[in-house]
C-alpha cells in the first residue's frame, strides 16, 4: 500500500505539473501579446507581492505536516483532530492578516512600483488577484496538508489539475473576446474557490475529523521551529521579482517572469516526482525503520541528482532557442539574455540538488537544529541580489539565488550525513563530481543552434538535445554507478515484461 500510494502521488503530481507547464506557457504568451510587457510585468510583480503573505505562515505548514505523520500511522484521530483544529485556527488568523496586507498594498504599491498605471487600475488588479490567495489560507491549506501527510496527495493534485484546465480555457476565451486584465484575473480567483471546497468534501467523507474538539496543550510540537526553513523558501521563490520591482523596471520583471516560467516549471515538474517521497520517509522515520530508510535515501540521492542534471542540462541547452520562438513578434523589450539564462538555470538546478537532504531534514522534524543554514542562505540571497542588481541587472539577482542554493546543498548534505541517516559525506562528494563531469560533457556535445525561429524547428532541436543528454548521462553513470544503472534497467525491464504478460493473458 505504501508503494502504491507513492506511485499514485508521483503520477498525479507529474500529471498536474505537465498540465501546469502547458497552461503556464499558454496564458503568459496571450498576456504579452494582448497587454504588452509592462502589464505582464505588473501582473507578475503583484503576484510576488501577494506571495509575501506566505512569509507570515512562519513555516507552520511544514511543521503541521511533520506532526501528522505519527498519529496518521497509528490512526489516532483524536490527536489528528487536535492538530487540524490548531492549524485551522492559525491559518484563519493568517487570512485576516492577509486582508490588512492587501489594504496596505492597495494604498502603497501603485505609488511605489506602478507609476505608469493609474491608482484605480492597479488597486482593482490587486483586489481581483488577492481573492484566490484569501481562499487558500482561509479554507484550503490545512486540508491539503492532511492529505499530503497521509500520502493522499493525488486527491489534491487531481483537483488542482481540473481547476487549472478550467481556468486556462476561461481566460483564453475572455482574452480573445477583449476582456480586461482585471476580468481575466477575477475569473481565475473565482474558479480557484472550487478547489478547497472539493478537498473539504473529500475529507469529510474519508476522515473522522472532529473540528470542534477542545485541547488544553498545544498539539503541534515545534510549532515555530520551521520559521527559518519557511523564510528561506519564500525568499528563494520571491525575492528576485521584488528586488527587480524596487530597484529595476517592470520590463525587467516581465523578462524575468518569462525565463522563470520555464525554469520554475521544469523545477516543479521535477519536484512533483518527489512529492510522495517526504511522506514515505516521514513514515519510515516515525517507525525508526533505519535500514530501509538508508536504502531509500541512497537511491533517492542518486536518482534526484541524475534527474536534475538531465532535466536542467536539457533546459540550459534549449532555453534561449525557446525564448526566441516564444517572444517572436514582441519588440517592446529585449528577451535574449544568455548570461542570465545560464545563471537562472543553475539556480533552480541547485534547488533540486538539495532535495534529498531537505526532504530528510523535514521528514525527521529537525527544524530547530538546521535553522542557521536557512538563515545564512536568506542573507546570502538578499545581500547578493540587492548589491548586484544595479550593475548586472537580471544576472545579478539570479547569481544571488544560485550561490544561496549551492551553500544550502553542501551544508544539508553534511548535516544529514552526521545526524540523520549516517550517509557518508564522501558519497555526496562523489555524486557532485559525477554531476560536474556529466554537465561538461553534455554541454560540449549538445552545442547547436535552432535552424529557424519556429516551434517545429525547436521541437527537432529538443529531441536531439534529449537524446544527447540521455546518452551522456547513461555513459557517465555506466562508469561511476554501474551497479545502480544495471538494477534500474533490470527493474524497468521487469515492469515492461510483466505488463506485456498481463496484456497477453487478458487479451488486451
Amino acid at each position: 500500500m505504501r508503494n502504491k500510494r507513492l506511485v499514485y502521488n508521483t503520477v498525479s503530481a507529474l500529471g498536474f505539473q505537465v498540465t501546469a507547464l502547458i497552461c503556464g506557457f499558454i496564458l503568459p504568451r496571450l498576456l504579452l501579446r494582448s497587454f504588452g510587457s509592462e502589464v505582464n510585468g505588473l501582473v507578475n510583480s503583484v503576484s510576488q507581492f501577494l506571495n509575501v503573505i506566505a512569509f507570515l505562515e512562519f513555516g507552520v505548514g511544514s511543521v503541521v505536516q511533520s506532526s501528522l505523520y505519527e498519529p496518521l500511522e497509528k490512526k489516532d484521530y483524536e490527536s489528528i483532530s487536535k492538530i487540524i483544529v490548531s492549524a485551522d485556527r492559525f491559518f484563519k488568523r493568517l487570512a485576516r492578516l492577509l486582508l490588512l496586507y492587501i489594504g496596505l498594498l492597495i494604498l502603497l504599491y501603485p505609488r511605489i512600483a506602478a507609476r505608469n498605471f493609474g491608482w484605480a487600475y492597479t488597486a482593482a488588479l490587486i483586489v481581483a488577484m488577492s481573492l484566490s490567495f484569501f481562499s487558500q489560507y482561509y479554507f484550503g491549506v490545512v486540508d491539503r496538508l492532511l492529505l499530503t501527510a497521509d500520502q493522499h496527495g493525488f486527491v489534491q493534485y487531481t483537483a488542482q489539475m481540473i481547476t487549472l484546465i478550467l481556468n486556462t480555457a476561461a481566460c483564453v476565451i475572455l482574452i480573445r473576446h477583449g476582456a480586461t486584465i482585471h476580468m481575466v484575473k477575477l475569473t481565475t480567483s473565482l474558479l480557484y474557490f472550487m478547489r478547497p471546497l472539493f478537498l473539504r468534501i473529500y475529507i469529510r467523507r474519508n476522515y473522522r475529523i472532529d473540528r470542534h474538539i477542545v485541547y488544553t496543550q498545544e498539539p503541534i510540537r515545534q510549532k515555530w521551529n520551521g520559521l527559518a526553513q519557511h523564510i528561506s523558501a519564500v525568499v528563494v521563490d520571491g525575492v528576485d521579482n521584488i528586488v527587480l520591482t524596487v530597484f529595476s523596471t517592470l520590463q525587467n520583471v516581465s523578462i524575468y517572469s518569462v525565463y522563470n516560467l520555464i525554469v520554475y516549471s521544469m523545477k516543479q515538474l521535477f519536484v512533483s516526482m518527489t512529492n510522495g517521497l517526504q511522506a514515505l520517509v516521514g513514515a519510515l522515520w516515525a517507525k525508526q525503520e533505519l535500514d530501509e530508510l538508508k536504502r531509500i535515501f541512497g537511491w533517492s540521492e542518486w536518482l534526484i541528482h541524475t534527474g536534475t542534471v538531465f532535466v536542467f542540462g536539457c533546459t540550459g541547452t534549449l532555453i534561449l532557442p525557446f525564448i526566441q520562438v516564444y517572444t517572436k513578434g514582441i519588440t517592446d523589450a529585449d528577451y535574449i539574455r544568455p548570461v542570465f539564462a545560464v545563471l537562472i538555470v543553475m539556480a533552480h538546478a541547485g534547488h533540486c540538488l538539495r532535495l534529498p537532504y531537505n526532504i530528510m531534514i523535514l521528514a525527521g522534524g529537525h527544524y530547530k537544529q538546521t535553522q542557521s543554514c536557512y538563515v545564512i542562505a536568506v542573507v546570502l540571497n538578499i545581500t547578493i541580489s540587492v548589491a548586484a542588481v544595479g550593475k548586472w541587472g537580471l544576472a545579478g539577482v539570479a547569481a544571488g539565488t544560485m550561490i544561496a542554493m549551492l551553500y544550502q546543498t553542501v551544508w544539508m548534505a553534511g548535516y544529514v550525513s552526521r545526524n540523520l541517516v549516517r550517509w557518508p559525506v564522501k558519497n555526496f562528494a562523489r555524486q557532485m563530481i559525477v554531476n560536474l563531469i556529466t554537465v561538461l560533457l553534455g554541454a560540449f556535445c549538445s552545442r547547436s543552434q535552432i535552424t529557424s525561429v519556429s516551434y517545429p524547428a525547436w521541437i527537432l532541436l529538443a529531441l536531439k538535445t534529449v537524446i544527447i543528454w540521455g546518452a551522456v548521462i547513461a555513459l557517465v553513470n555506466a562508469v561511476f554507478y554501474r551497479e545502480k544503472l544495471v538494477i534500474l534497467f533490470s527493474k524497468v525491464r521487469c515492469i515492461i515484461l510483466n505488463k506485456s504478460i498481463k496484456e497477453k493473458k487478458y487479451g488486451k
